[in-house]
């Protein structure tokens, strides 16, 4: 399927390295296969584990162990707040809590309009400056630093404007 849908794009991921080194395609395949739904499919990571000669279980780890990563389909914009310790003793837990409180969803959720997917992530390199989270979106990856929840509750609703 990846194949079918991305032929010019898969042979090029391929190329880049060699025959018996090919497993080290998985990153970008997964990006690729993610790049149109925000998440990998079961049979995207078929299809990955199928084209690199690996087991699906292999495909998955990565998945499950990147934050960029998804296998589950989410909101418009994934909401991801580091909860590291660093993060947490400059009060990422209180300030997470609150954010979910305003929204109306638990970790883990999306908003009713689909468009915010919380997330509590481990390390975003950005400890000196939580609380903190990345937004993954259509317009990329973006850090906020130093946040308040009535800060971040106006930016969704700039994420709001956007979408309509």
């Amino acid at each position: 399927m990846l194949l079918e849908k991305y032929p010019k794009e898969v042979k090029q991921i391929l190329s880049k390295y060699p025959p018996e080194h090919k497993r080290s395609a998985v990153m970008p395949l997964l990006y690729l296969a993610q790049r149109e739904e925000g998440y990998v499919n079961k049979a995207a990571m078929q299809d990955i584990a199928q084209l690199l000669d690996v087991t699906e279980t292999e495909v998955a780890s990565i998945v499950g162990f990147y934050t960029l990563y998804h296998d589950e389909k989410a909101g418009k914009y994934r909401m991801q707040v580091c909860t590291d310790l660093p993060c947490a003793l400059r009060g990422a837990d209180e300030f997470l809590n609150n954010l979910c409180a305003n929204l109306g969803v638990k970790v883990g959720e999306t908003t009713e309009d689909g468009l915010v997917t919380i997330e509590s992530v481990m390390c975003l390199a950005a400890c000196d400056k939580a609380p903190m989270f990345q937004t993954q979106g259509p317009d990329g990856i973006k850090y906020h630093e130093n946040m308040t929840v009535d800060r971040t509750m106006e930016l969704i609703e700039a994420l709001k404007k956007v979408k309509e």
